[in-house]
């Protein structure tokens, strides 16, 4: 798994922040106990040496050893049951003064041993979700509630290459790795599920842990404008995350502004992406041969060379909701 290099150096900070907060919580209300009950402070004080008083029985050795070790220890238990009997009489709970983290398995560290812990895990997923670029849609639009139904009332053929397509995107990203490379291409008319099982696919492949980016092709371009030119307010992505994201995901090519400059940043991209086996979505309104001509050769020939074509078909699903409500 290679999440997010930002949203991993963000995470990882707020995790160190949640760890010192907690003990920092956790000493505030040592101190409010040393304050309010002198004889807490005392048995803390002896606690607190225990360590050192066994090291040191320990260095001087001698034939009781042993003795003198358990004799300690059966001091700190003696003293452990006062401090929580000084705590219940004064009205607070045993527990008052422990450190109290928010992931109890990894101490808010984010780790267990050298493994991911499934809370920092599952922070890098809602991470992974907010840097996608897909917003409320990755949480509204998955595999599980996309139907099929829509598509029984036209050609059977249409049906069976949709039921198709579902197991071949979901095949995609549920086997997602880091050595996956496959590019597709999502051809079709509004309103046919492109972008529903795109974010589905997005949604599958961050919940396995990888980096995701979802763009339209006006915006992405946007992004690049405004770094060679430096005007405008469209630009909010930095424009090496889509040379870099392990799926990159444009929806609606061919709705963008054509000329040489976005031209050249659209091939520099899929070229990019293709000589690095970098996995790439491209959903376009466009048939093949409006492809062919309205971009530039060495671009059609890439997308439709490179890339496994998904041809979706029927009628306006959004239009079919509408009367059916």
């Amino acid at each position: 798994m290679s999440y997010n290099k930002e949203d991993y150096v963000r995470i990882k900070a707020e995790f160190s922040q949640k760890y010192l907060l907690a003990r920092e919580a956790a000493m505030a209300r040592r101190s409010e106990l040393h304050a309010k009950i002198p004889e807490v402070w005392e048995i803390d004080r002896l606690l607190s040496g225990t360590g050192m008083d066994i090291m040191a029985v320990i260095t001087k050795g001698g034939a009781n050893t042993e003795a003198k070790i358990a004799s300690l220890r059966l001091r700190n238990e003696a003293l452990q049951v006062r401090r929580r009997e000084l705590l219940r009489a004064n009205g607070y709970p045993e527990d008052y003064s422990d450190i109290r983290y928010e992931c109890e398995t990894c101490g808010d560290t984010g780790y267990v041993d050298t493994k991911m812990c499934d809370c920092m895990r599952r922070a890098l997923v809602r991470a992974g979700y907010e840097s996608s670029g897909l917003g409320a849609l990755i949480r509204t639009q998955s595999f599980d509630n996309f139907s099929l139904d829509y598509y029984r009332s036209g050609d059977p053929r249409g049906y069976e290459a949709m039921q198709r397509t579902v197991s071949v995107l979901r095949q995609f990203a549920e086997h997602f790795t880091q050595d996956t490379y496959q590019n597709y291409l999502l051809i079709g008319g509004t309103g046919l599920g492109k972008t529903h099982l795109s974010t589905a696919v997005a949604k599958t492949v961050i919940d396995r842990g990888f980096d995701v980016l979802y763009v339209t092709a006006v915006g992405m371009l946007a992004d690049f404008e405004v770094k060679r030119f430096g005007h405008g307010t469209e630009g909010k992505q930095d424009p090496s995350r889509y040379f870099e994201a392990e799926l990159l995901m444009i929806d609606d090519l061919g709705t963008e502004v054509t000329n040489q400059f976005t031209l050249s940043c659209l091939y520099d991209v899929i070229n990019h992406r293709i000589n690095n086996r970098r996995c790439t979505f491209i959903n376009t309104n466009l048939s093949p041969k409006e492809l062919e001509a309205r971009y530039s050769e060495r671009i059609t020939s890439r997308l439709l060379g490179e890339y496994r074509p998904m041809i979706f078909t029927g009628t306006d699903v959004r239009k079919q909701k509408i009367k059916k409500n």
